[in-house]
């Protein structure tokens, strides 16, 4: 049975961290690289975007322990764990659809997300993105860490057994409700173009793990 996405998470809190680390290819590099990507500067500002329990905050603050954090998730559970964790740092934590909620404008050095943007369609994820290029300050950037489809036929029939299971299960529209149904980097890529962004770059990958840098 699908699961709304905050609940799948929440109800798998215990556990999580072991999770992602131990079973996701190349998780013990693509966090730490995604960190290293992200500006140095003391006092800089950044998005996450599903920040979860912070895997990928971990390195950033050990390499800026003065950088300003603002991460949004749907999940309560994992932002109580997130707050805990780094208690002694300067992190906002938002519980909410980054889809729903307000970034402002002109306020980021960078925006980030890691493993997160896999469950949208690029229709969905349009809107994200021209809201997140907003958000950015001038010379701003989005470092995007995310498992993708590796043909369009593959994003074309995981899309389709969401489809079939939202309809076999009766489930209501306008809610997002966990299964991956990953982009390719081009369809990705052109999503990023489209909203408004002039540089999408694919800096690192590992199997089907990609990282891109996205410049305004």
């Amino acid at each position: 049975m699908l699961e709304k996405m905050g609940d799948f998470f929440n109800a798998r809190l215990d556990g999580y961290e072991e999770h992602q680390m131990n079973t996701i290819e190349s998780a013990r590099e693509f966090y730490p690289f995604t960190a290293a990507c992200l500006p140095r500067n003391a006092g800089a500002r950044v998005l996450d975007l599903g920040c979860g329990t912070g895997l990928e905050l971990e390195e950033f603050f050990r390499l800026n322990p003065a950088a300003v954090v603002t991460g949004i998730d749907l999940a309560k559970g994992m932002l109580d764990f997130l707050r805990d964790k780094f208690a002694d740092r300067k992190i906002e934590l938002v519980l909410g659809s980054y889809f729903e909620l307000p970034f402002g404008e002109n306020l980021f050095d960078a925006a980030l997300s890691v493993e997160s943007l896999h469950h949208f369609t690029k229709k969905e994820k349009l809107p994200l993105y021209k809201k997140l290029r907003n958000a950015l300050k001038p010379g701003g950037y989005f470092i995007l860490t995310d498992y993708f489809a590796s043909s369009d036929k593959e994003e074309s029939f995981l899309r389709g057994e969401l489809l079939r299971l939202r309809k076999e299960q009766n489930l209501p529209d306008g809610e997002f409700y966990h299964y991956d149904t990953p982009l390719t980097v081009a369809h990705e890529t052109e999503a990023l173009f489209e909203a408004g962004f002039s540089s999408v770059e694919e800096v690192k990958s590992w199997g089907a793990t990609h990282t891109l840098r996205v410049s305004l």
